[in-house]
C-alpha cells in the first residue's frame, strides 16, 4: 500500500454501507460500470457517482475507460488486502446481487484474483494442501510451506526454491470473497496458478477472470489431494 493510503483511510472511506457494497463486489479482481455497483448497493445513478468520485479521489478504485464507457475496479492487491482484513473484522458487507448469469458461475468456481486462484476451486485446493500437511497456519494470515510440501511441489514442476518471499512470506491467506473462506495467496499461490496452467489443470478464459477445470487437472487433483471436484 503506498505512503499516501494507509489502514486508517480504507477503513473511514468504506465506513459507508454504500460504498462497501460497491468495493465488496470488486474484491474478486473484476472491473465493473457504475451502473452494476448502484445495483449492487441499491442507490441511484446519481448517489454512486458521488461515492465513486470518493473512492477514487481515496485512492481505494482505479477507473478503466474503455470507449465511452468506464469500469471501476480495486486500485491494487495492496487494497485488497486492507478490504479483506477489515471484512474478517466487521463481517460480511451487504451487497445486492444480481442472479448468476453462466460466466457469473463459472467465475465464482474458479477465478483469478489478481495473480492466483480464486472461487471454490481454490478454497477446496487449500483445504486439500492444508489436510496432507504441505502447507500450514501462521500468525498473521499466513501460511508456512512444510518440507513435505516442498517435495510434493517440485513433484508436480514446482520449483518452490525459486520464490521470492513477500514481506508476509511465501504464502499467505486471502479471503475468498463469493465463498467466506480462505484460499493460498502470496508468490506460492501465484506459482500454483501457473504450473496448473502449464500442466493443462486449469485454462485461463480469454474473456473473462473465469479458470476452467480440465478433465486432466479433474483427475490430477483426485490424485494428488485426494479432491473430488
Amino acid at each position: 500500500m503506498s505512503d499516501a493510503l494507509d489502514f486508517s483511510t480504507v477503513a473511514g472511506l468504506i465506513a459507508d454501507p454504500t460504498r462497501s457494497a460497491m468495493v465488496a463486489v470488486l474484491f474478486d479482481g473484476r472491473a465493473l460500470p457504475a451502473g452494476e455497483l448502484a445495483y449492487a448497493a441499491g442507490v441511484t445513478p446519481q448517489t454512486a457517482s458521488a461515492h465513486l468520485s470518493k473512492l477514487l479521489n481515496g485512492g481505494i478504485l482505479a477507473v478503466e475507460r474503455e470507449g465511452r464507457h468506464r469500469y471501476y475496479r480495486l486500485a491494487g492487491p495492496e487494497v485488497a488486502e486492507a478490504l479483506e482484513q477489515l471484512s474478517v473484522i466487521g463481517g460480511k458487507i451487504p451487497a445486492r446481487l444480481k442472479p448468476l448469469s453462466p460466466e457469473a458461475r463459472h467465475l465464482r468456481f474458479a477465478r483469478r484474483c489478481y495473480n492466483h486462484m480464486a472461487g471454490q476451486l481454490a478454497v477446496a485446493v487449500t483445504r486439500g494442501l492444508l489436510e496432507r500437511g504441505f502447507i500450514a497456519p501462521l500468525p498473521d494470515k499466513r501460511f508456512e510451506l512444510t518440507v513435505t510440501g516442498a517435495h510434493s511441489f517440485e513433484g508436480i514442476g514446482l520449483d518452490t526454491r525459486s520464490l521470492r518471499p513477500t514481506r508476509r512470506g511465501v504464502a499467505r491467506q486471502c479471503l475468498d470473497w463469493t465463498e467466506r473462506d480462505h484460499h493460498l495467496a502470496g508468490p506460492l499461490g501465484a506459482a500454483l496458478l501457473e504450473v496448473f496452467c502449464a500442466n493443462d489443470w486449469l485454462r485461463r478464459s480469454k474473456s473473462s477472470r473465469a479458470l476452467r477445470l480440465t478433465p486432466a487437472g479433474r483427475l490430477q487433483l483426485r490424485r494428488w489431494l485426494g479432491l473430488e471436484i
